[in-house]
């Protein structure tokens, strides 16, 4: 085991005894409204492209002041390299694929991106839900991007092994097993030089499972290395 992964698997136990304590007394952070359109002005408004961001509190800022999230990062480095692209972030805290599934039509329809980025799947594995239904969830939310004439790509995700190891290691597989079977672009692990990092508790929050915004530019070069040739 390299160093890297050590560390990772490190800031993951760390983590366990939190996640373990949040799944017992139901006290995983719970939905909020949905940020909707990120303002862009009027350029962006007249832009072509149009990428729907679709996550959990990974992606909406949830401990976070607004626009320190990836996501509004995301929408400003599109601006700063004269990329034209609407950032659409319908990102919801405490949403799982099977809530992701049943709001993506609704979306798809109303706000018909070019772009996908599906960040979902981290809090069907802290309520150990199967991961047949996660990949079934995925795969059709994949599928429906795709239908949309949207190009799509998943984003991954790691988990503590409170549930097992078995299971941390197939849900880490879920998101590959997918993409290759819908031939869509993966980010393997958002939290990549975060998680693994020597000093990673000093990058999250008091929860050790939210990071703190000096970890956000991190998570978005890590999208960027795959979106960036999407576009």
């Amino acid at each position: 085991m390299n160093q890297p992964q050590m560390r990772r698997r490190e800031w993951m136990l760390h983590c366990s005894a939190c996640v373990a304590t949040l799944a017992v007394t139901g006290a995983l952070p719970g939905p909020v409204a949905a940020q909707g359109r990120t303002e862009g002005g009027a350029a962006a408004a007249r832009a072509p492209r149009r990428i729907l961001v679709l996550g959990d509190s990974l992606s909406a800022e949830y401990g976070l002041a607004r626009g320190s999230g990836w996501v509004a990062l995301l929408e400003a480095r599109l601006k700063a390299q004269k990329l034209g692209a609407e950032v659409i972030n319908a990102s919801i805290s405490g949403d799982t694929t099977s809530g992701g599934r049943s709001r993506l039509p609704a979306l798809l329809q109303q706000h018909r991106p070019t772009h996908l980025i599906v960040e979902l799947g981290g809090n069907d594995a802290l309520r150990g839900l199967p991961l047949k239904m996660t990949r079934e969830n995925l795969a059709a939310m994949v599928q429906a991007g795709k239908a949309a004439g949207a190009k799509v790509m998943l984003v991954g995700m790691q988990i503590p092994p409170n549930m097992g190891a078995s299971y941390a290691r197939d849900f880490e597989n879920s998101f590959k097993t997918v993409a290759q079977a819908e031939k869509v672009p993966l980010q393997p692990f958002l939290l990549a030089g975060v998680a693994d990092r020597a000093d990673a508790a000093d990058w999250f929050q008091g929860d050790r499972i939210h990071p703190l915004a000096k970890a956000h530019p991190v998570m978005l070069d890590n999208v960027w290395q795959v979106l960036r040739p999407m576009l």
